[in-house]
């Protein structure tokens, strides 16, 4: 469809292709009215550009995600239009999902590529209300699927993932119920038998399928529910069980030090600050108040909460501006730094969050990895593991076995000194996950061989950390100016990127 000059709200064609489609955008040449939010011209002007969309109508197929995965009001109606032309009735995830990729092509930043699959799962489930039971389980099935596609397809090495391993993996995570088996077999031998694959510009070209794109894991959008905690990936984030049973309590000061995958995190925002610390579950819930069972939790206390699965405490044996540190890496290379009231607190937290996260942190899923054999961790599932005590420690066994090997090789092949520096760099973050992982298991394996879930158990009367004090909120100040720039301790660097000793950063 050609638009008129009349045509008030849109773009030209040449403009509408490169803008940035925000429902405030300025979207004729030469126009001054703007698009608001909800308007009668905003729906019509997203109708009609969802509706070019899919005819390819001035547009490319690599040209589509981009205006379906922006994060604003306006992409989201496009995004919803653009579904509405495709009718998904009595199809099955994967015949759907098909259908869906030979439409364009999946491809931006993965943020971007999640929020497309979060619209093609509202559209499946309302042409299928009743093959699955929610949207967040078809878009948990969508996602798992496309990790499977990765796996099976991918251009990794070593053992592709089994029938009942994708089962097993999938446990307990359709909104706290188990898949009808019968459903992902049917879907896992669908993707083994033919992996998914989008469409190129070039019809000529190869196409491009989700396993080319495996060095990046998908991550998503905010869910929309309260009630799960970390990424909103439903494979990593972790559900809020409210029965779950509380391991220990107390305040505790916090300081983020890197933001997800290492991501160093910004300035203003890596300040001291004091909350009512509860170990519940597999979840570090971090409070303005103190705890008490019959509060429900706010918004604000879901979002401050840290997921423990497969994460590691330590002692922050050189941070020196503070006492009694430790040290928290989550599953997601998440950084935090808490500072407890005295040492044996520090040492109890430590112990306990060690604890949980070796007795109840499922198998990891196989490590995605890119058509550009760039390193990749492997994904760390938050459902809790349904191995009994003796198949955990087998496992956690095995895989630190695993880990010191692939150390060991890793190291016995450093990169040339005439090599780029983008690819020492990948060698030092390598050997930067192995070294930690190696520790990790090895703290595990220490863990359930000395009893495991029985330690989780001790020192319940221990009220030493859970009376709450007047005194205690402010914990031990900082003596040092504010103004002072000191150093950054070796420990937080090397935890945030590997770097080489001639770096040096300072922070306030």
């Amino acid at each position: 469809m050609l638009l008129k000059e009349s045509d008030v709200g849109l773009c030209s064609k040449d403009l509408e292709a490169s803008c940035d489609m925000g429902s405030t955008e300025i979207l004729e040449k030469g126009s001054t009215e703007n698009l608001s939010n909800g308007t009668n011209s905003n729906k019509q002007a997203a109708k009609r550009l969802a509706k070019r969309l899919y005819h390819l109508d001035g547009f490319k197929r690599s040209d589509v995600a981009k205006h379906l995965g922006k994060n604003n009001d306006f992409s989201k109606i496009v995004a919803e239009e653009y579904l509405k032309f495709f009718d998904f009735t009595g199809l099955t995830l994967d015949q759907s999902l098909r259908i869906f990729f030979k439409a364009f092509s999946l491809i931006g930043e993965t943020q971007e590529r999640e929020r497309v699959l979060v619209h093609f799962s509202n559209r499946y489930f309302l042409c299928n209300p009743n093959s699955i039971s929610s949207i967040d389980g078809v878009h948990c099935l969508t996602c798992a699927i496309m990790l499977l596609n990765t796996d099976l397809h991918g251009h990794n090495i070593g053992k592709k993932m089994s029938c009942q391993e994708f089962i097993a993996n999938l446990q307990g995570v359709n909104e706290g119920r188990d898949f009808p088996r019968v459903l992902l077999k049917a879907l896992y031998n669908s993707i083994k038998n033919e992996k998914l694959e989008w469409a190129a510009d070039d019809v000529d070209a190869m196409k491009k399928s989700p396993s080319d794109n495996a060095d990046e894991k998908p991550n998503g959008t905010q869910s929309k529910s309260v009630n799960r905690i970390g990424s909103s990936n439903p494979f990593l984030e972790i559900p809020h069980d409210p029965n779950a049973a509380v391991y220990k309590t107390g305040f505790l000061a916090r300081k983020i030090h890197a933001d997800m995958d290492g991501k160093k995190t910004p300035r203003g925002k890596r300040g001291w600050k004091t909350f009512y610390a509860i170990l519940k579950g597999t979840v570090l819930y971090l409070q303005k108040d103190e705890y008490k069972p019959e509060k429900a939790l706010s918004e604000d206390d879901l979002k401050n909460a840290v997921s423990i699965h497969h994460a590691l405490a330590l002692k922050a044996t050189d941070y020196e501006k503070r006492p009694n540190v430790l040290k928290l890496k989550t599953a997601d290379w998440r950084v935090f730094l808490f500072q407890a009231q005295s040492t044996e607190e520090m040492e109890l937290w430590i112990s306990k969050i060690n604890c949980v996260a070796a007795v109840f942190s499922a198998p990891p899923f196989p490590a995605a990895i890119g058509s550009q054999k760039k390193f990749s961790r492997p994904l760390l599932p938050a459902t809790t593991t349904k191995l009994t005590k003796d198949e955990q420690l087998r496992s956690h066994e095995t895989k630190l076995k695993q880990i010191s090997t692939e150390l060991a090789e890793h190291r016995s092949y450093p990169p040339d000194k005439k090599v780029k520096a983008k690819e020492i760099d990948e060698y030092k973050l390598k050997d930067h996950y192995l070294e930690f992982e190696k520790t990790r298991y090895e703290v595990y394996v220490k863990i359930l061989k000395e009893g495991g879930k029985e330690m989780l158990t001790n020192n319940e009367n221990d009220n030493s950390g859970l009376k709450k004090s007047h005194s205690s909120p402010s914990l031990t100040q900082d003596s040092s100016p504010s103004s002072a720039k000191v150093k950054r301790n070796i420990s937080e660097r090397k935890d945030y990127r590997p770097e080489t000793p001639s770096i040096k950063q300072k922070v306030t």
